[in-house]
């Protein structure tokens, strides 16, 4: 039997594990009756917590997961989907505006086949959209009973405190989550973002607890460089030789040790980990087998002494992380020169 989570102070009783459904269609696992049977898997298992988002697999994901929950299982399941991402060429058909919101709403009500969503998430904060219209749309479609809660993905801990600040100010409601990168490779949100959702008692789904496949057991030190479709996606950030992952590949491979010296597999301990933190509410998985879902499962069986906890303190100390971009996303202003740079700065000019 699972034992359900607190989601925030919403009141909602979640599955500490959620089925993320980003390998569903053409990015990950394109056979759409598969993914079907994996959803059906995870429900069956316990599991009543949905992710998506419109942009994976330009809408494709949210398809197969409304095929899936067409069988009668939609009131038994919080849905979860997510807004930002470009859909199409229309460059107006991505980001946080009021009029985006209003229209990716309802292309996602009609590929999950529902009439309301539970969760509508801002997948990446938009520097070119106020988010006090962000909030006010948000606000509007709760009020139409399109979507029932609203939160964000990825954003910094200030924009945290700004949408508590600005739904009280001018009497918005409130987000109610914040989705995050979080694992043992990962740690920066301990920092502050986990705080202050514990705070403001927000829902938080935890994404990513293998790090991006880094805590798959596959990346040993000395081993062979592993084969994966996300290393196809992004050149480079899985290179085992590169210097710049050097300090990443040796703390999974002492990780890896660890795991065995404790009897458990990598993914067991990483998994375990994430749902550790007082501030998760639930650790998103992303199956792509039936397999990969069983192996998931069995993590949920796993308590983590604190001697364990201890030594992983030693091998990534907590608030860690080992590339800025493990953390989902890179700040617009670090991104941005010109967010940082005076106006009318010349390339050519001399220092006085």
């Amino acid at each position: 039997m699972v034992h359900l989570r607190e989601f925030g102070r919403t009141g909602v009783k979640v599955s500490p594990l959620t089925l993320g459904a980003m390998n569903f269609g053409a990015r990950g696992n394109p056979d759409h009756e598969d993914g079907v049977r994996i959803i059906h898997g995870a429900l069956d298992a316990g599991i009543n917590v949905v992710d998506t988002a419109d942009a994976y697999s330009q809408g494709e994901s949210e398809e197969i997961v409304g095929k899936a929950l067409s069988d009668g299982r939609r009131d038994d399941v919080f849905l979860a989907t997510k807004f930002h991402g470009r859909l199409g060429d229309d460059p107006n058909h991505q980001g946080n505006s009021r009029r985006w919101i209003f229209k990716a709403v309802e292309g996602s009500l009609r590929r999950l086949n529902t009439d309301h969503i539970d969760l509508y998430q801002a997948h990446r904060p938009d520097p070119s959209a106020d988010f006090e219209e962000t909030l006010g749309a948000l606000t509007d479609l709760v009020h139409q009973g399109k979507i029932r809660y609203f939160g964000t993905s990825v954003h910094p801990a200030g924009q945290l405190v700004q949408g508590q600040w600005t739904a009280e100010r001018r009497g918005l409601l409130r987000p109610s989550s914040e989705q995050i990168p979080y694992s043992l490779l990962v740690r920066s949100n301990e920092r502050d973002v986990l705080p202050l959702a514990q705070k403001y008692g927000l829902g938080v789904l935890a994404y990513g607890p293998l790090a991006a496949g880094w805590l798959s057991g596959k990346y040993r030190a000395g081993g062979a460089q592993p084969k994966s479709f996300r290393e196809d996606l992004i050149p480079g950030r899985y290179d085992i030789s590169a210097p710049r992952n050097a300090d990443k590949l040796t703390a999974a491979d002492a990780l890896a040790r660890l795991a065995e010296e404790s009897g458990l597999s990598l993914i067991q301990l990483a998994v375990a980990f994430s749902l550790n933190h007082p501030g998760v509410s639930s650790v998103i998985i992303g199956p792509r087998t039936a397999e990969h879902l069983d192996t998931y499962l069995k993590a949920l069986e796993v308590r983590l002494s604190t001697d364990i906890l201890d030594r992983i303190d030693e091998i990534v100390p907590p608030g860690h992380v080992f590339h800025q971009r493990d953390n989902g996303a890179v700040p617009p202003a670090v991104a941005d020169p010109s967010l940082r740079r005076r106006a009318g700065t010349s390339r050519e000019g001399r220092a006085s």
